[in-house]
């Protein structure tokens, strides 16, 4: 009886496979690192009481549209919400609204403002950014065109968190007040987008010697 012939080894799948395991366990490595190290740069520099939050003279709000789809966006009311609150708490002398303004269509800043006005905030004490494109960005431009080296930011906890990271990385003394989360269907897509936001963040710190996209000329804050 003929000896059927044997198939021919592939040496080069099974190296394929080692390098494809080891690249994904090296990318898990990495995701969890990064949102482990937000966590810990944040640790107890994270208030959700008015009453614990120290006086800083500069809070920072992060931007987000108002309405999604025609509908309320929380995470833009609840953050106005935590805004207000340290306001009238007399924790503020300035507030900065930083967000997108792609268009004059779309105008995060704008939008901000006017509802922090609405609340009874004075309009000449509330600065927008125009250019805080992203989180990464509008933290460097605290530091770099607002010349500030220490404030609080306002958003919800896991904004905050990477907030923070990106400002301990760029010589900023910083904390944050918790805004409302929210406890939803879009609020787990958010969460889940953030898992990579926070590789994002390790990233830009320590790999790819980003830069906001735009800065410009310095701007002075009220007196």
């Amino acid at each position: 009886m003929t000896a059927q012939p044997q198939p021919a080894r592939r040496p080069w799948l099974k190296r394929l496979g080692r390098c494809a395991v080891v690249l994904a366990l090296a990318g898990s490595g990495v995701i969890a690192y990064a949102n482990i190290a937000a966590i810990w740069a944040a640790r107890g520099r994270l208030f959700d009481a008015v009453e614990a939050v120290p006086k800083t003279r500069v809070g920072l709000v992060f931007g987000t549209t108002d309405r999604i789809n025609g509908l309320e966006n929380l995470y833009f009311r609840y953050r106005i919400d935590a805004a207000e609150q340290l306001w009238k708490a007399g924790k503020l002398d300035i507030l900065i609204v930083s967000g997108d303004n792609r268009s004059k269509y779309y105008n995060e800043p704008g939008k901000m403002k006017q509802a922090l006005i609405e609340r009874g905030l004075p309009a000449e004490r509330i600065v927008c950014d125009y250019a805080g494109l992203r989180t990464f960005d509008s933290v460097v431009r605290a530091k770099e065109i607002f010349g500030l080296d220490s404030i609080v930011f306002i958003s919800q906890r896991f904004q905050n968190e990477r907030a923070i990271y990106l400002a301990h990385a760029n010589g900023i003394n910083a904390i944050g007040f918790n805004a409302r989360n929210v406890e939803s269907h879009a609020g787990l897509r958010t969460k889940l987008r953030e898992v990579a936001a926070r590789v994002l963040m390790w990233l830009d710190v320590h790999l790819l010697g980003t830069r906001p996209q735009q800065l410009g000329e310095k701007i002075e804050l009220p007196g």
